[in-house]
């Protein structure tokens, strides 16, 4: 018989493993903090808890963090961990540090069905969602890798939802992941310091606004739905209008959230003055911050960066109307750790890689 694995499960979902098993829900609040504050894995070190419980959780459960494959150190102090995973295939965890932060950015599905023509992860087709347990598994050994005392000051302070995938994909398990990163008995980092980047699955924005309580990013990349769709194929079900309505609705005045607008510089394609003037009329009335992202080359790609001149003047149209616009510094191209750099090890369920092949072939004949 096959074993729960404990490391996935929230408040709630520890809650109900205990009551099945027949023992009192307050266990659960032990157990988090047991797995999440001090990362104990044995449940024989688990003092305060009964032999005979000890015992029953040996014979029912586990706690089985991910197991890192590699590890990747960039000169600017950013770390890259390939995880293996036990279906064979990897996923990619990065930690960039910076003076008085911290910030992990978190995989939530083996590669991504998505198909956004400028990321790396996007080339290598999709596998399958990441578990809970897998997901919240790589703060879990983030925190044990660069040896974050207990009680003590936490190395990663911010997590994003933006490595490998759409996290809105994979709603429920990264739902409870969330709720372990923001639960005080484990992690409890601020719903502030919790952001969750997707592409724009609209009924999924809707949904997250009523369950859980983080910041938002926007994959936005384009002003004009023309652009957009050519490079995120996702804007033809749920265009920018649609997608900019869920946006308002997610910044209810009374919840104080905000959203953060994701776009990625490309040469000759989103980066010019009317891309810009665009760009200020769509997000007009929307509080927001504007990442400017200069593009990150991956292998295969047809894609450039847009100069650094061009970057700047598209950053001062935006700042010149009271937008706050800011330039992403990048860190661990060196390591390929960089925005829309990571790939992994991807079993392409999809067929993507060999139709992205057989495209090229075709191009070039």
């Amino acid at each position: 018989m096959s074993r729960t694995n404990l490391l996935g499960l929230d408040l709630k979902g520890l809650e109900s493993f205990f009551a099945e098993i027949g023992e009192k829900p307050f266990r659960a609040r032990q157990l988090l903090q047991w797995i999440h504050q001090y990362r104990v894995v044995d449940f024989a070190e688990m003092t305060n808890l009964s032999k005979a419980l000890r015992q029953k959780l040996e014979e029912t459960a586990e706690v089985k963090p991910p197991k890192v494959e590699q590890e990747y150190l960039s000169k600017d102090g950013t770390r890259k961990w390939i995880i293996k995973l036990s279906c064979g295939n990897s996923i990619e965890t990065v930690y960039i540090p910076e003076n008085g932060r911290g910030t992990l950015c978190v995989s939530s599905q083996v590669g991504c069905a998505l198909e956004c023509t400028f990321c790396s992860t996007a080339q290598q087709g999709f596998n399958r969602n990441l578990e809970s347990s897998e997901i919240i598994g790589q703060l879990w050994l983030a925190n044990e890798t660069l040896g974050k005392e207990p009680k003590g000051n936490r190395v990663v302070t911010n997590v994003v939802m933006m490595g490998m995938g759409e996290p809105l994909a994979n709603y429920n398990n990264v739902i409870a992941s969330m709720n372990l990163m923001r639960d005080d008995l484990a992690y409890g980092i601020s719903w502030r310091r919790v952001t969750l980047s997707t592409s724009g699955m609209v009924p999924m924005i809707d949904k997250l606004r009523e369950d859980c309580h983080v910041s938002l990013a926007i994959s936005l990349h384009a002003a004009n739905d023309k652009v957009r769709s050519e490079i995120i194929p996702l804007n033809n079900k749920y265009p920018i209008a649609e997608l900019l309505e869920a946006c308002k609705r997610y910044v209810d005045v009374q919840q104080r959230r905000h959203i953060t607008i994701e776009y990625v510089m490309l040469a000759g394609i989103n980066d010019s003055t009317q891309d810009a003037k665009d760009l200020i009329r769509i997000l007009k009335g929307l509080p927001v911050k504007i990442n400017l992202i200069p593009f990150n080359p991956f292998p295969g790609t047809d894609f450039r960066c847009s100069s650094r001149p061009v970057i700047s003047r598209f950053q001062k149209i935006l700042t010149d109307t009271g937008l706050v616009a800011t330039i992403r510094k990048t860190r661990g191209d060196d390591i390929v750790a960089a925005c829309g750099q990571l790939a992994g090890e991807v079993q392409d369920k999809t067929r993507r890689t060999q139709r992205l092949a057989e495209e090229k072939v075709v191009r070039f004949q």
